[in-house]
């Protein structure tokens, strides 16, 4: 690579551009466009999240002082403040949820082979929802209660890689279960849930899929044991049950696995329809359950999704769904470049380095980088020893 570019340009070089004005075109983001376009929004937005940028006009300001170096990052349009504040507000947020979704399907192809500790053959997800705080008299539209707003983010995370797989943003009433309807199980496929997602008439569902489960059961289950298995009681497991519900039988009319261990200290319950996995792998997926959780707090900390560049629906999604494609498209270049640095020292380094004129790599990398090339010069000597 060029190392007379930025570090932009050559993070901006992963991106897929062909698929990105694909989206574009499908909903016509740079109809009635004159300079500003869809691209030079996505960059915009997404310097902002590398740079962690608190205003659209620490972003105007950021990037004008950097103006004879933005074409040669990509961005050919005038940058100003009302000007991204206007695409936030009308331009299809459905634009950059379609083009985080082939980054996403990218990403899961190179982290296909990541380990999880453990022998699994399956493919295994977590299933959970973040509540991002708003304010009231700025987000109306996600009135949570008479003081308050809120909106949810459900995430449906590949374990291998924690790529995120599935994202929803609705308002912050709306409850997790339903979020449940609007999935396709993969079959074959574990889902792995806390017991906010505990009903079983949508479990019995997934079942008839052929999707395996792992979810916590709450205190008040009602059940008959059938017959027990031996368990290793060293491995902090209690007991390996096969049972049937009682109280919902009609719900779930077959027979459930359900396993009870200590973790933290805490004797907790879990119930799952996988008769074939030994119990100790369940609770080892259950405990990996709490990526999705390191997740949330990664993106919260690392990127703006907290605060808000705009304040209607289109502008807060529009901006989450562009923090999510720069948390994959940060995913992609480590393991492309095979870094054994995490995602928050990357992003810590790109966020100091973007205006740099060096090779990518030398940046993320403590190589170190000597151009012995003879380079021309033009310039006459001033004295002849």
């Amino acid at each position: 690579m060029n190392q007379g570019h930025t570090i932009f340009s050559q993070l901006i070089d992963y991106l897929p551009k062909r698929h990105f004005r694909r989206c574009v075109a499908r909903y016509a983001g740079d109809q009635r466009t004159r300079s500003f376009t869809c691209w030079d929004q996505y960059l915009c937005m997404a310097f902002a999240q590398l740079t962690w940028r608190e205003s659209l006009r620490y972003i105007e300001l950021s990037l004008r002082a950097m103006k004879p170096k933005l074409y040669h990052m990509g961005i050919r349009g005038n940058v100003s403040r009302s000007t991204l504040a206007d695409a936030n507000e009308s331009r299809d947020w459905r634009i950059f949820a379609e083009f985080a979704a082939h980054l996403i399907r990218r990403a899961r192809q190179l982290y296909a082979g990541s380990s999880l500790g453990i022998e699994l053959a399956e493919t295994a997800y977590a299933l959970d929802s973040t509540t991002i705080d708003l304010c009231l008299s700025l987000f109306p539209w996600a009135d949570l209660r008479t003081t308050k707003s809120a909106i949810k983010m459900h995430t449906l995370l590949d374990l291998r890689g924690n790529i995120p797989l599935w994202v929803r943003v609705t308002p912050a009433k709306t409850h997790d279960l339903r979020m449940m309807d609007r999935l396709c199980p993969e079959p074959g496929s574990i889902y792995i849930m806390d017991r906010g997602y505990l009903d079983f008439h949508r479990l019995y569902l997934w079942h008839r899929q052929a999707a395996y489960f792992i979810i916590r059961a709450k205190r008040n289950l009602r059940f008959r044991r059938l017959y027990s298995r031996p368990v290793d009681r060293r491995d902090g497991l209690i007991c390996d049950q096969t049972i049937v519900l009682t109280h919902s039988y009609d719900a779930f009319p077959e027979k459930l696995r359900r396993i009870r261990l200590v973790a933290d200290g805490k004797p907790i319950t879990l119930l799952t329809n996988h008769f074939l996995l030994p119990p100790e792998t369940i609770a080892h997926l259950y405990k990996c359950r709490w990526q999705v959780e390191l997740f949330f707090k990664w993106i919260k900390q690392h990127l703006r999704i907290k605060k808000f560049y705009g304040t209607s629906p289109n502008a807060v999604k529009t901006q989450i769904w562009i923090a999510i494609s720069v948390y994959v498209l940060v995913a992609i270049v480590k393991k492309q470049l095979n870094l054994d640095l995490s995602l928050y020292t990357i992003l810590q380094i790109l966020s100091v380095t973007l205006f740099e004129h060096m090779p990518l790599y030398q940046a993320l990398t403590k190589v170190d980088y000597n151009d012995n090339g003879y380079t021309p010069c033009n310039q006459l000597k001033l004295f002849d020893f």
